[in-house]
């Protein structure tokens, strides 16, 4: 058996609080946790993705076919100026741990500690990945590619996210598609510069623009299936100097959302086809580039399987909620997804019996600190379970 020091659990949730790293530049976060995996007797290699940490438990009980499991937490913060009212808010004037990753780290930690301690009793190895740059770059694929992923080869990763849609002492879990793909997309429409007065003149590329917004719209209301999800967003517009003047140029950005990558695909076959079509109807010209970020998160069934039989032995059935829909937010766990049987999954930090609280990403967003204990109490018994 085990125990949780929740009061160590706590301090250390604190500690990362009021030190908050933007992505990239986590090098004291980095060394806050090999401090504490120092001081457990932890192996470990920093310096991964240039911020992050790859932790390993090697279990000491092994046999034929063992396996090794992945555990994920983040660990930036957001350039957010903190407005919580409590002792140990961000000293770092600007940045806050305003999506929970310091929670996230410290769960890790104790769950490493706690691994650590049974590791006679393990048939197999755990690794904990100490990620940098969700909320920027994708630490994730850099992780990967430096080979977080090999030697030994990880089966399984698990990684979780609070959430203060859910209760403390709950979590959500989603089958298949559970966060969308993001692609940021660029719409250059070059027309031609004249008089106001005189627009027969020119070749009018706001009037382009204008119709390319309104027909965009059109793909996921008549191309994508109603029962598939996509969102595509145009959020900023550029173009023209004075009211009496048609411009030579318009700048559009914009953002797509999707579920799958053939639907990620459509859709940018679609705006391209729209641009280019739009513009030469109306005697303009449309360039449009990409750029791709995190792709869709899509949990492996097994993998849910696994941690929902656990959740529900540690919880009880009925604070293991089925998360119906998708999200169409963005998450590089993604890059799990691809490579091992993953699950992500939601864990409650909304205190029991408020109606809300403060969500991700807010100047005020707060956790309940029980929160922590749950989430050690599922990684833990969740990889007991696969690796008894």
């Amino acid at each position: 058996m085990y125990t949780i020091d929740n009061t160590e659990l706590i301090d250390i949730r604190r500690e990362f609080h009021q030190n908050p790293e933007l992505g990239g530049s986590e090098y004291k976060t980095m060394e806050r946790i090999c401090r504490y995996l120092n001081a457990w007797g932890i192996e470990y290699e920093k310096g991964v993705a240039e911020t992050g940490v790859v932790a390993i438990v090697r279990g000491r009980n092994k046999s034929a076919g063992s396996k090794c499991i992945g555990v994920r937490a983040d660990i930036d913060a957001l350039p957010i100026k903190e407005e919580a009212d409590f002792d140990f808010r961000s000293l770092n004037e600007g940045v806050m741990h305003a999506c929970g990753h310091d929670a996230h780290t410290a769960i890790a930690l104790m769950t490493a500690k706690i691994i650590k301690s049974m590791e006679d009793k393990i048939n197999g190895d755990v690794k904990f990945f100490f990620q940098p740059a969700e909320e920027t770059t994708g630490g994730a694929e850099r992780m990967i590619k430096h080979g977080c992923l090999k030697n030994p080869d990880v089966e399984f990763v698990f990684g979780l996210h609070v959430s203060t849609t859910l209760e403390t002492g709950t979590i959500g879990i989603k089958y298949g598609k559970m966060m969308a793909a993001s692609d940021e997309v660029s719409i250059n429409v070059k027309g031609k510069s004249c008089h106001g007065a005189q627009p027969h003149n020119g070749a009018d590329p706001i009037v382009a623009a204008s119709s390319i917004v309104t027909a965009l719209q059109t793909i996921v209301s008549r191309n994508v299936s109603p029962l598939n999800s996509a969102v595509v967003t145009i959020g900023s517009i550029h173009g023209g100097t004075q009211s009496n003047i048609i411009p030579d140029d318009v700048f559009m950005y914009g953002t797509i959302r999707t579920l799958d990558p053939e639907t990620r695909i459509f859709m940018k076959k679609r705006i391209s086809e729209i641009v280019e079509n739009t513009t030469a109807a109306l005697g303009t010209e449309g360039i449009v580039s990409f750029r791709e970020s995190y792709g869709p998160l899509i949990n492996n069934d097994t993998a849910v399987d696994l941690l929902r039989k656990t959740a529900e032995d540690v919880l009880g059935k009925e604070n293991v909620k089925i998360i119906e829909y998708p999200d169409m937010g963005t998450e590089d766990f993604s890059y799990f997804c691809l490579h091992s049987k993953s699950c992500f999954f939601n864990l409650g930090c909304r205190t029991a019996g408020a109606n809300e609280a403060y969500p991700i990403h807010s100047n005020k967003f707060i956790i309940d600190e029980a929160c922590l204990q749950t989430g050690v109490k599922v990684q833990v018994e969740n990889i007991l379970n696969i690796l008894k």
